[in-house]
């Protein structure tokens, strides 16, 4: 019987880290009919994980997966949803990507990596961010790395 639940627990890890590791192609795969409605010119995009101006919620998380942190901006347009993909670095190198090691995470896996989540020169700040309005993206904020 601890055989059995050894071997349970051993797939349920892989699931959890095939999930934390999804590509634009996982992601399609996992939703084709998304994948479907959209234009020719976005299918491309969302294939090699890059967005553009009017796409959609739900084409960019096809492209570049959910976001780390989501923030709401109300101006004289209205709301404007931001979301950010960060990272986290320490002395001028990237420690990680992505939410699945934030430690505020639906599978729970940010306190099996203390020594980095503790890390005391440790920064985050966004990779990217992308800015929805009336349900499409507006702007697209990322680094010059040039």
């Amino acid at each position: 019987m601890k055989l059995h639940r050894l071997s349970l627990s051993l797939g349920a890890a892989a699931l959890l880290v095939a999930a934390g590791c999804s590509t634009p192609a996982s992601r399609i795969k996992a939703n084709p009919e998304a994948f479907a409605r959209l234009n020719a010119e976005h299918k491309v995009l969302v294939q090699s994980g890059q967005i553009a101006l009017g796409f959609e919620p739900e084409a960019v998380r096809l492209a570049l997966g959910d976001p780390d942190r989501t923030t709401v901006r109300t101006d004289a347009r209205g709301e404007t949803i931001i979301w950010h993909f960060l990272s986290y670095e320490a002395d001028g190198r990237i420690l990680f990507t992505g939410h699945y090691h934030s430690g505020r995470n639906r599978w729970g896996w940010g306190a099996a990596y203390p020594y980095y989540l503790d890390y005391p020169a440790r920064t985050v700040r966004d990779r990217f961010r992308v800015e929805f309005h009336a349900g499409r993206v507006t702007a697209i904020t990322r680094e010059d790395t040039r």
